[in-house]
């Protein structure tokens, strides 16, 4: 139950420390997976505290106290539970703050979430204790609400921004010179600690801290200021990370992900480089300061990548070790005499071994000394000798800090299944991965202002202006939909025709891709991975259509003649689902839910990679996300606007279909299907 102040201020002065941040996964398999990660993440890294985030609205207080409650208690780890206050109610942030203390949380984030729209949010029916308390606008609002009605039992970090705030996910008007007041109120009104904003620029980073440390008020003189650090995962996510975070990517650091970016191994191992090189260029910066120098890192549940900087950097603390790992280690060392080894003294090599804070094993279960296997006689010489029978026992494993350590960085065996998902693809990567998921964040989200939304989608009034507006996004004359705010990549041009013909006659496609077949990694259009190997893609395409419409489809796609080559997967806004697997309802049939592997590859000495995945638990994940996009859109019209009725009619009626052709071979046999 400790303060992460209080923490700071026990260390040294001059020394590192850091904090890491996870979110609730979105399915049970992804919790489960991510409880043993946490696991081996906290024995093998011992980051001064966590932190656990929040959904904005509240959407994920159950899942997010959950995660937070395996944190504090299960793992003993000093917990930080994110909490925003825009468009909840007072009851629920009173509940979450009991909830916080019943649990032994002493530390809490104060942000403000999505801009307030209690209009929009408010349900007319609900309680009035439930309803969306207007009084909380911005983060000090829950500041100086937590300082009143709770003293100082928490520790208050909020949140700051190296480059400023882009407010509704807009640049313009984003500087540290207009933030800089709201941070001071914000500061002054009771926060503990400063928590940054991802970033990539050091430099901006430099005249952030040292503007705050020399700041005419004070406020900042020696308050912990933490900055936010992200490995890079893959290029796609830093791209879309820094997008919506408008979190400037110097070009110098931009260049070099550029020449590896069709590499998902080589862009990972290039971006621990530029991180560890980040984090000495910050340690260069902080240094003017005095005490100790903390590092955040938002891990996105992965943890390879953080791992491997944390240790290159010499964050990991250095401490005693467990009582009980210590005595193995102890007793496995005592076994192994002094040799002297081109003349090198053994027992001063390994004292120094033993001095380096990520000592480890050279093998997890290594004996003191190789034992020959012997058959059809007695052993005459137990150390030097051995049964087959004896040679066939496991060795235990050495549950130590640097050999979890070992494992969190993807070493051997047990390291290779711990980071099975280490190249995560968002949505279609495997809904078993903590990862799983987009990036920024959980639950539907426009991306965009209100005033941005009627900029680029209008007034839809009925449903051919909405056909519309999908068609002049595939032709690259609308920036974005609801749906997608990434621009189309080179592939999707081989598709264009088919997919305008689609969304003409109003089924709206939201997702898709070309069948390829074995095309080499290094083709400009498809080629992805390591060089010298081979592609391939199923075709799919991911769209609503109208129920009536569905009805007609769902009989084609279980007629003899097609039922076999595709899979699908449809659900409504009501809940309802359907697939071409027994557990959708088809009769006849059992069979377990199916897994389709629509991207992968094949590449010199190593096992055949599958980065996109689409499967029935992720497809629902999504599906609830998709429809919610339907009333966030709603949401900008207001209520009982021609627009508002337009989009919850559609939401009601349409479903929303997957359709997966397993002919890869013919690059047109989805389209044929669809079209013909």
């Amino acid at each position: 139950m400790e303060k992460i102040t209080d923490k700071i201020a026990a260390l040294p002065d001059g020394s590192n420390y850091f904090s890491l941040e996870f979110f609730p996964p979105k399915t049970p398999m992804g919790f489960s997976n991510l409880r043993d990660r946490l696991d081996r993440m906290a024995r093998a890294l011992r980051p001064l505290f966590v932190n656990v985030t929040w959904g904005a609205g509240g959407s994920t207080a159950t899942k997010s106290l959950e995660l937070a409650e395996i944190c504090q208690r299960e793992l003993n780890l000093t917990t930080c539970l994110h909490l925003t206050c825009t468009n909840m109610s007072r009851k629920m942030i009173d509940r979450t703050l009991e909830d916080a203390k019943a649990l032994g949380i002493r530390n809490i984030l104060a942000l403000r979430g999505d801009p307030p729209r209690a209009a929009e949010y408010q349900d007319p029916n609900q309680e009035p204790e439930d309803a969306i308390d207007e009084n909380f606008i911005w983060a000090i609002d829950l500041v100086r609400y937590i300082k009143k009605t709770h003293g100082d039992y928490f520790c208050i970090g909020v949140a700051a921004y190296p480059e400023g705030h882009a407010d509704e996910s807009h640049p313009l008007g984003q500087s540290l010179e207009h933030d800089l007041p709201y941070l001071v109120e914000k500061t002054l009104a009771g926060a503990d600690f400063l928590m940054t904003q991802l970033f990539f620029d050091t430099a901006a980073y430099g005249e952030f801290e040292r503007t705050l440390r020399e700041h005419p008020s004070g406020a900042f003189k020696t308050i912990p200021i933490i900055p936010g650090l992200m490995p890079i995962q893959s290029y796609q996510m830093i791209k879309r990370t820094t997008k919506l975070s408008h979190a400037t990517i110097p070009d110098s650091i931009m260049s070099r992900l550029d020449e590896v970016k069709k590499d998902d191994e080589k862009v990972k191992s290039v971006g621990v480089d530029i991180l560890c090189e980040i984090v000495e260029k910050i340690k260069e910066v902080t240094s003017r300061t005095s005490g100790p120098k903390g590092f955040h890192f938002y891990t996105l549940n992965l943890e390879k990548a953080v791992s491997f900087v944390v240790e290159r950097t010499n964050l990991i603390p250095h401490g005693t070790p467990h009582p009980e790992e210590e005595s193995i280690i102890d007793e496995i060392t005592a076994q192994i005499p002094t040799l002297q080894v081109n003349g090198s003294d053994h027992d001063h090599v390994s004292q120094q071994r033993e001095k380096s804070q990520s000592r480890r094993q050279s093998n997890v279960g290594s004996e003191p000394r190789n034992r020959v296997i012997v058959s059809g006689r007695s052993i005459s010489n137990p150390e030097y000798e051995a049964t087959s029978a004896e040679a066939s026992i496991p060795a235990e494993p050495i549950n130590s800090r640097a050999n979890t350590l070992a494992i969190s960085e993807g070493e051997g065996v047990l390291g290779r299944e711990a980071t099975w998902d280490d190249f995560p693809n968002g949505r279609w990567g495997d809904a078993r991965s903590p990862a799983y998921g987009e990036i920024d964040g959980y639950g539907p989200s426009l991306h965009v202002s209100h005033a941005q939304a009627v900029s680029l989608w209008g007034y839809p009034v009925k449903r051919e202006d909405i056909n519309e507006l999908f068609v002049r996004h595939l032709k690259g004359e609308l920036a974005a939909i609801p749906w997608s705010e990434e621009e189309f990549n080179e592939e999707t041009k081989i598709i264009t025709d088919q997919l305008v013909r689609l969304n003409s006659k109003g089924w709206w496609t939201v997702a898709s891709q070309p069948a390829v077949n074995g095309l080499r990694s290094s083709d400009p259009v498809f080629g992805w991975g390591p060089q010298q190997g081979f592609v391939f893609q199923k075709a799919f395409v991911e769209f609503f259509v109208p129920s009536a419409e569905w009805k007609v489809l769902h009989e084609k796609l279980q007629s003899p003649e097609v039922k076999g080559s595709v899979c699908f997967y449809a659900a409504n806004a009501a809940g309802d689902f359907v697939s071409s697997d027994d557990t959708g309802g088809l009769a006849g049939e059992v069979k377990e839910s199916s897994t389709n592997a629509v991207t992968w590859g094949v590449f010199p000495g190593k096992e055949i990679i599958t980065p996109t995945i689409i499967e029935e638990v992720s497809f629902r994940a999504w599906s609830e996300e998709a429809f919610g996009i339907f009333g966030e859109w709603a949401q900008v019209y207001g209520k009982g606007s021609d627009s508002e009725k337009l989009l919850e009619r559609a939401m009601t009626d349409l479903w929303l279909v997957n359709i997966i052709h397993h002919n890869y071979v013919e690059k047109n046999a989805l389209w044929d299907l669809l079209l013909k």
